[in-house]
């Protein structure tokens, strides 16, 4: 489409020719003649004047740059916009395959895509325009609100509730027992996890994640929050909304997080600890305590970002403060 078109349909002003061609849109090395392209920081300037790209998205006109450019307050946002125009397929239901297993009682909406070998236990509910990809396994009284996908081999298991517009990547399980032992003459006496898990409106829930549920109530996934691949989180833990959870984190029994957390790579939350709205906790660190409100802790285990920056840089001068040491000790032995 025209360049004109391209922005009424994702928003932007055109700087330049309206009339270019666009057909897709790619990143800045990639872009070839007739895609669009974006600059979200001056980090690539030098990179987005040698750009092959027929257009730019930017925040202001570039010095130099020869491709016609689209104006937008947030360049990334409006580039993923575009992705959508070019490369999301519109949604064409294919109903229910005659290799699904759909059980007694299960309800069904209209215009669902349900392919093979996908099981649906009894009184099951799926909502309107909802995907099962192949693999898919979904428990006794669980429901999956409207616009849902789940990819293939996912598992959602009894008494779960998923918002709409939710995503669950292949591989994640959503309900799986929470890890909860009592230690009773000599053994491990497992403790019944009778609770489940609601998942709220537009959440991803990324490969590979575990939500367990909860041993009585529930587990709870706040609207808006998105999850990285392989973390786990643990028996009746409460997340917020719009949190953002990276590769690997793993979030204890009984956590409570506030809305808008964002735990980097590798995060560990201890049991029962308290995360307030607002905090960033960077990756690799361990949480061992309860954190405010608006707080960045880093580190494990955790401190505030600042005291721990301070205590990197004199730990890799150590070997030096150590030598310099013995030189004193030696001076002081004459």
């Amino acid at each position: 489409m025209k360049l004109k078109e391209l922005a009424y349909l994702i928003g932007g002003k055109v700087s330049g020719s309206q009339e270019i061609e666009i057909t897709g849109a790619a990143g800045i090395t990639d872009a070839k003649h007739g895609d669009i392209t974006f600059l979200a920081g001056k980090k690539h300037l030098g990179d987005i004047l040698n750009t092959k790209a027929s257009a730019v998205i930017a925040k202001e006109e570039i010095e130099g740059l020869s491709a016609s450019i689209l104006v937008s307050d947030n360049p990334y946002f409006t580039f993923a916009r575009a992705l959508e125009v070019f490369h999301v397929k519109p949604f064409k239901p294919i109903g229910i395959s005659d290799k699904a297993t759909v059980c007694t009682g299960a309800s069904i909406g209209k215009d669902v895509s349900i392919y093979p070998n996908v099981y649906i236990s009894s009184n099951a509910v799926i909502g309107l325009r909802v995907i099962l990809y192949p693999g898919v396994f979904i428990g006794e009284g669980t429901s999956i609100s409207d616009d849902s996908i789940i990819y293939p081999n996912a598992t959602i298991r009894e008494n779960v509730k998923i918002g709409r517009k939710v995503i669950v990547h292949a591989g994640a399980v959503i309900g799986a027992d929470g890890f909860g032992y009592i230690f009773e003459k000599g053994t491990h006496y497992k403790i019944p996890q009778v609770g489940g898990v609601i998942i709220g409106d537009n959440v991803e829930i990324g490969a590979n994640v575990t939500i367990d549920r909860a041993t009585t109530g529930n587990t709870v996934i706040g609207s808006g929050t998105k999850i990285d691949n392989l973390v786990q989180i643990g028996h009746n833990v409460n997340i917020g909304k719009n949190c953002l959870m990276l590769g690997q984190a793993g979030i204890s029994g009984s956590v409570e997080m506030g809305n808008g957390v964002i735990l980097a790579g590798q995060v560990g939350v201890r049991d029962h600890v308290k995360i307030g709205n607002g905090v960033m906790v960077g990756s690799q660190s361990g949480i061992a305590g309860d954190i405010a409100d608006n707080q960045i802790y880093s580190g494990s285990p955790a401190i505030p970002h600042k005291t721990w920056l301070r205590a990197q840089s004199i730990y890799s001068k150590l070997p030096e403060y150590i030598k310099r040491l013995h030189e004193i000790e030696r001076k002081i032995d004459k």
